[in-house]
């Protein structure tokens, strides 16, 4: 399954959740059932995945942690906040960057309109 395919499963499943708990809840929620919606699929899901961060060659003790990566392809970013910054959208292209995966997407659960809240990112794909 090429990141395209992937995607196009995942908006799926983001309409799913977002039509089945609505809006306002807390993102772990949206998390675990965005989780339990993909693994439904067929898909490879892992959930809250710790990733070092390397710096000039030196593996940092801190390091993040991936909301939903799947099928080793591709990250989502999850979100439940009045409005997305700019941040979080720099966010999830570092993340990209660090991981060297290709495409993200990112998604606020927050709002009255999921078709609007939904942005991939893409780094050199």
């Amino acid at each position: 399954m090429n990141e395209n395919e992937i995607s196009y499963e995942i908006r799926g499943a983001i309409f799913e959740v977002f039509n089945e708990l609505g809006p306002g809840l807390l993102e772990s929620v949206y998390t675990q059932a965005m989780y339990i919606e993909l693994v439904n699929k067929g898909l490879k899901v892992y959930k809250e995945l710790a990733l070092p961060v390397y710096y000039k060659n030196h593996k940092m003790d801190l390091g993040f942690r991936l909301d939903l990566l799947v099928e080793e392809k591709v990250i989502i970013e999850l979100k439940s906040v009045e409005t997305l910054l700019p941040v979080h959208h720099k966010q999830l292209l570092t993340y990209l960057k660090v991981t060297t995966l290709k495409l993200g997407i990112l998604v606020n659960f927050n709002t009255d309109e999921i078709s609007n809240s939904i942005f991939r990112k893409v780094n050199n794909l």
